[in-house]
């Protein structure tokens, strides 16, 4: 069958390369794509939200399958759309209805969710223009870093933690004022809770679950997790701390649960569920959904899982997920992102890029390239995952950084520390 993948990062292409294996795929196509996703299908130069032009691609290619990639065309109804187009109605597509997808698409739906349905979270309140005292006084009650939270997309720009109670009440004022946009009408100030992150994903059918590995990436852009928050600078696959015990209370106390209140809520989801978790002593809570895969985790829980993702993504549309098991490479896999000079603030585009040929034993994930001609150029941020397994961290981590050091581009640059202090757990 034909298949088409809405997006144009490093998650799209990892997808697209899982996809090509399958011998149930026949012909690739992306919206928008990149120079990566270029060699294993076509791209289609239309936006992710230009529900139109997607509809078209499909009826034009005789597209049986969509899989959407970002948040956006979720949260801005995409799967609503299909469902409810005549011509579209015979094509499965991959993702949550648009009210199911507030789960990522406003932080207020999320907490509540979890809270109706007794999904451990940290403590919260929302709060609008005309419950600013309120606030401050929740703030008062909480102890610093504070947590404030715009409720909608903002370009993963709008979650701030603030030592200083003053400081903390004035960024309150300026996000309800506009800081954000519309992203910050609301906002949720949240309890910090101090522990390790960990990631986990499952697709579902909205009956049942079916278990991806986990991972655990890296925000910051400096070495040793300083600096400026990124979209993400790299990830791990397995992580150590998550034993088979803990993952096990994953499931029953946040997973199971989520799944549970999807149904109890009536919403329509067949899609992927990010858990994003923080371990705090021996308990794990959720910091937030996301209602897609993550980026760059992806690059390192594909290469991973053994399963034709394309039997999976089918079952899911279909609701048929419990007939399958998890089949997953043992393996570590480690990701390394290489960014634009200036990433997270101001960067160039348009560099040309050398040396991908000479990458050996690793597998490279594009995200912001683009072609012209034969030449792949610099158009993004996060420009490549370099992807590579290893028998563990170490082993993982030297050979995407020797393979990473033969990417040659203005500006280049990478961590060379993913994954730093996972090894002596």
């Amino acid at each position: 069958m034909n298949i088409l993948i809405v997006g144009s990062g490093g998650r799209e292409h990892a997808f697209g390369w899982h996809i090509r294996r399958s011998p149930l795929a026949d012909k690739l196509f992306f919206v928008p794509g990149n120079a990566g996703t270029a060699s294993l299908g076509v791209n289609v130069p239309i936006s992710s939200n230009d529900f139109e032009g997607i509809k078209e691609a499909v009826i034009k290619n005789d597209v049986k399958l969509v899989v959407v990639g970002p948040e956006e065309p979720l949260v801005r109804g995409i799967v609503d759309f299909f469902k409810n187009d005549k011509a579209l109605q015979e094509v499965r597509i991959i993702g949550p209805s648009q009210e199911a997808a507030s789960l990522e698409g406003s932080k207020d739906y999320a907490k509540q969710f979890m809270l109706r349905h007794g999904i451990p979270s940290a403590r919260y309140l929302t709060v609008t223009p005309a419950l600013i005292e309120e606030g401050r006084s929740f703030m008062k009650s909480l102890k610093p870093p504070y947590v404030l939270k715009a409720d909608g997309l903002a370009a993963g720009k709008g979650v701030l933690i603030i030592d200083d109670y003053d400081e903390a009440c004035n960024e309150l004022e300026r996000i309800l004022a506009g800081k954000f946009g519309a992203a910050g009408k609301k906002v949720v100030i949240e309890e910090f809770l101090k522990g390790i992150e960990l990631s986990m994903f499952v697709l579902t059918d909205g009956e049942d679950y079916f278990l991806l590995p986990e991972a655990k990436d890296y925000k910051r852009i400096g070495e040793g997790d300083s600096g400026l928050n990124t979209g993400g600078m790299g990830a791990v696959s397995p992580v150590p701390f998550a034993s088979r015990s803990f993952k096990n209370k994953i499931i029953e106390k946040i997973i199971k649960p989520t799944i549970g209140g999807i149904k109890k809520d009536g919403l329509d989801y067949k899609g992927f569920i990010f858990f994003g978790l923080i371990k705090v002593g021996k308990e794990a809570f959720v910091i937030e959904y996301n209602v897609r895969m993550g980026d760059p985790e992806t690059e390192v829980v594909l290469p991973r899982l053994r399963n034709d993702l394309v039997e999976l993504l089918l079952a899911t549309a279909d609701g048929n997920l419990k007939e399958f098991s998890p089949e997953v490479d043992s393996r570590t896999v480690l990701t390394m992102v290489m960014v634009s000079g200036g990433y997270p603030g101001v960067f160039k585009k348009g560099f040309e890029v050398s040396g991908l040929a000479d990458v050996d034993g690793s597998v490279v994930f594009h995200g912001g390239t683009a072609l012209s001609g034969d030449k792949v150029l610099t158009d993004g941020g996060r420009l490549f995952a370099v992807s590579s397994y290893g028998d563990d961290i170490e082993e993982a981590r030297d050979l995407s950084l020797k393979n990473a050091s033969r990417i040659e581009y203005e500006g280049r640059y990478f961590r060379n520390d993913i994954g730093f202090d996972l090894i002596d757990l």
